[in-house]
């Protein structure tokens, strides 16, 4: 397990709240088929040191007061590990994802099952491409869609519907940042931070509309999916790397960054928040 201490500052303007989290243990994570750029199957992986990476970011979230429940592994699904793809859970709702490479497509049978089984009374897998929370981001009563890669527009309205909250449509345009989630990170209620280059030129006026008060983050630390992290409304876990470039502005917010090392997981696409799944209600 590596990940810096978790730092404590006197600004108390910041309240973690105690939250739910599902995560899948990478126990059969392996490369072995491309569907985003950062995936090589001629890279060699570890599923042991990818074990043990997960299992600092687990940790993590037990040391913060957050309750982790965990969902079963399926061999021959190594992308599992990524458990907010599975799903969107918004006020004891569940819309199972609906996955658009058939590499990934068995996952939603796995979430459809642990979902029902552990008594979530409405659970249902969405009819368009929907990718889960990796598309779907809850911030203040809303959902944050993106498409372009992976969910549709489609998707988003049968969100809006689903769910009975306003969707924001965000368009991403940089393949390198497939899901919304690669992208942006929600922060708090009403605050996030975002690459902006990873959208089209109107879905930045929809940010800047939405959020003048954004971190604006640069290409540096998107590359190394310093976006795709886990805010509890004060601790924001991202990489270790990104926590020099873009930890000094978190901070001035009131934001307490903590680094944690998932590089070998990064080899297939994922950091923090692909790993974890908030359960709301």
């Amino acid at each position: 397990m590596t990940h810096t201490a978790i730092e404590q500052t006197s600004n108390d303007d910041r309240i973690a709240r105690p939250r739910r989290f599902l995560m899948c243990r990478p126990t059969y994570f392996d490369v072995t088929y491309s569907i985003n750029p950062w995936m090589d199957p001629n890279v060699p992986t570890s599923a042991d040191t990818g074990l043990a990476q997960w299992k600092g970011l687990h940790d993590a979230y037990v040391a913060l007061g957050h309750d982790v429940a965990l969902i079963e592994p399926v061999p021959g699904l190594p992308d599992m590990v990524f458990a907010a793809n599975g799903a969107t859970v918004v006020d004891g709702k569940v819309l199972v994802a609906r996955f658009r490479h058939h590499q990934r497509a068995d996952e939603s049978r796995a979430y459809l099952d642990w979902f029902r089984a552990a008594g979530w009374a409405e659970v249902r897998q969405a009819e368009s491409f929907n990718e889960g929370e990796g598309d779907f981001l809850y911030v203040g009563g809303e959902l944050l869609a993106g498409c372009g890669f992976r969910s549709d527009l489609r998707g988003h309205h049968e969100a809006q519907e689903f769910f009975g909250i306003p969707v924001l449509s965000l368009t991403l345009v940089d393949p390198r940042f497939y899901h919304l989630d690669t992208a942006l990170s929600v922060l708090g209620p009403g605050e996030v931070m975002y690459y902006p280059q990873a959208f089209s030129p109107d879905s930045r006026r929809r940010l800047a509309e939405r959020f003048p008060d954004a971190i604006l983050a640069d290409e540096a630390t998107a590359a190394m999916f310093g976006l795709n992290a886990l805010s509890d409304g004060r601790h924001v876990l991202l990489p270790e790397r990104a926590v020099e470039l873009v930890g000094p502005q978190l901070r001035e917010r009131g934001y307490v960054p903590i680094g944690i090392d998932l590089t070998e997981l990064l080899k297939a696409g994922g950091n923090a928040k692909c790993c974890t799944l908030e359960l709301r209600g």
